[in-house]
């Protein structure tokens, strides 16, 4: 199947309606810049906003999604991280509680209480924003590759 961005297939659906970037931008409710970063592929309209282009050049998101890999994929990695987002107990809460319980032990053994607090704080931060952490971590590792 040949691919077709989301973004090339709105250029062209709106080319071949004859409508200007300022009509669709009017028909849909945002601004011109949007259309033209869409058709760009910039950037994906939301839902709602397919919907309404969908009705404009009478095609359906199902045509839009199917021809589009990058939005596909897109797709596919917000429902992996909804599904992540379900699980009760994550491997930060593990890790922060196994931090915690080290620090504490050895502070037991060396009889420094400044271990153990340090060690709490940090565990209960690693529990309590792990997810945030990655998230930052793959963000930073996506931003370094893109500028590569």
């Amino acid at each position: 199947m040949n691919e077709l961005r989301l973004g090339n297939q709105l250029q062209k659906l709106r080319e071949e309606k004859k409508i200007s970037e300022e009509e669709v931008a009017k028909q849909v409710g945002v601004s011109v810049q949007h259309i033209h970063k869409w058709e760009n592929n910039q950037s994906y309209p939301d839902i709602q906003h397919l919907l309404k282009l969908g009705d404009i050049y009478e095609t359906t998101i199902d045509e839009f999604i199917k021809n589009d890999i990058a939005l596909q994929n897109s797709i596919n990695i917000c429902e992996e991280e909804k599904e992540d987002d379900d699980e009760m107990f994550h491997p930060g809460f593990y890790i922060g509680i196994g931090i915690m319980f080290l620090g504490t032990l050895l502070s037991l053994v060396i009889g420094n209480l400044t271990i153990t607090m340090a060690s709490n704080i940090a565990g209960m931060l690693i529990a309590c924003f792990y997810k945030g952490i990655l998230k930052l971590l793959q963000d930073v590792k996506k931003d370094f590759y893109e500028q590569g």
